[in-house]
């Protein structure tokens, strides 16, 4: 009898681990169903643009997926591109002889770099020194003539020993004038003031060459600047032209980006999200139905009833009177030749 109890429930199971594997296959193709549909509905779908400027070109494959995208350009925006290709190589030649054309700026420069540095060789006291010994070199011929002029009038007169005007030392200790006639103190008092205006006017000529040689510098910078930006200014034409074929090109790519803007708005997220979220709630609340087997079911439960053992007592008892009716082993023969019946011994615990 307990035999009978435990294959029932083994039966039971087995038939009810079948019905859950099978269940489990059907709820993971139903969530598969359920995200493929959600796939399809937030799958992007460009939308071909046409405009002035350009067309656009989606390609799909064979699963309505998009593999590539394009665009292309209408014939009038091409042939004005063409147009101005050929004019930026005609403004990038341009720039290629720039340098060639704006190296005198940079001779010129050179040249004042180089006599810049010659004038700041000196400080302005050197400089004024060297305008004083100057102007003394021209003013000395002339002023040798007038003193022999005054020496042969002084002479003639018959007042050249006369000397007056002298001086005592001075309160620093320097010696004071000499005396000499009124003629040759007013010959020599002219010579003190020129000389006097002379080292005035060398000091501003030692400055003004200074800032002349300092401005000599900044011309020659100045022209190197002038070469420079006369180089860069050179590659205006080319960028000018080849930004124009740039713009025609972003004008025929809006068909495409257009497309594209669309694509991403029929693209029904929501939509795909509550999909997919219906289809797995729906799989979940089935898996219970599907995973359900009654005869399993009622195997397990019978074989935990022990009215199930009660009721088919009488019925294992029949059979086991119907091939014994003596004891004797299990298999084989009895003796006389008889066929050996079932022990009751020997019943496995039925």
């Amino acid at each position: 009898m307990p035999f009978i109890i435990a294959g029932a429930s083994l039966l039971g199971g087995y038939l009810a681990g079948e019905s859950s594997k099978d269940a489990a296959e059907t709820q993971a193709n139903a969530q598969r169903e359920a995200a493929q549909l959600a796939t399809n509905e937030a799958r992007f779908r460009p939308v071909g643009i046409t405009t002035r400027f350009g067309q656009s070109n989606f390609q799909y494959g064979p699963g309505g997926q998009v593999t590539g995208a394009g665009y292309a350009i209408s014939p009038e925006m091409r042939a004005y591109q063409d147009r101005l290709m050929a004019l930026s190589g005609q403004g990038l030649t341009q720039a290629e002889q720039a340098q060639q054309q704006f190296a005198p700026l940079q001779t010129g420069a050179q040249g004042l770099f180089g006599l810049g540095q010659q004038y700041l060789a000196q400080s302005p006291q050197e400089a004024a020194q060297q305008y004083m010994a100057r102007q003394q070199e021209l003013l000395a011929p002339t002023r040798e003539r007038q003193m022999a002029q005054l020496q042969n009038t002084l002479f003639q007169q018959g007042r050249g020993g006369l000397s007056v005007g002298a001086t005592g030392a001075r309160p620093s200790g320097a010696a004071g004038l000499g005396a000499t006639t009124p003629e040759m103190e007013a010959y020599y008092n002219a010579l003190a003031q020129q000389d006097a205006l002379l080292a005035s006017e060398a000091m501003q000529a030692g400055q003004q060459q200074t800032s002349f040689g300092a401005g000599l510098l900044g011309t020659a910078g100045n022209l190197l600047t002038q070469g420079y930006q006369g180089q860069v200014g050179a590659l205006a034409p080319y960028q000018a032209y080849l930004g124009g074929v740039g713009s025609l090109e972003a004008q025929g790519q809006q068909a495409l980006e257009l497309g594209s803007a669309l694509g991403g708005r029929i693209a029904n997220l929501t939509g795909a999200n509550a999909l997919y979220g219906g289809g797995m709630a729906s799989a979940q609340t089935q898996a219970a139905a599907n995973a359900y087997n009654p005869f399993a079911t009622a195997l397990v439960n019978a074989s935990s009833n022990p009215a199930f053992g009660r009721a088919v007592s009488p019925y294992i008892n029949a059979g086991r009177s119907m091939f014994s009716d003596g004891p004797s082993n299990v298999y084989g023969y009895g003796g006389q030749g008889r066929p050996l019946e079932y022990s009751s011994s020997m019943d496995f615990g039925i």
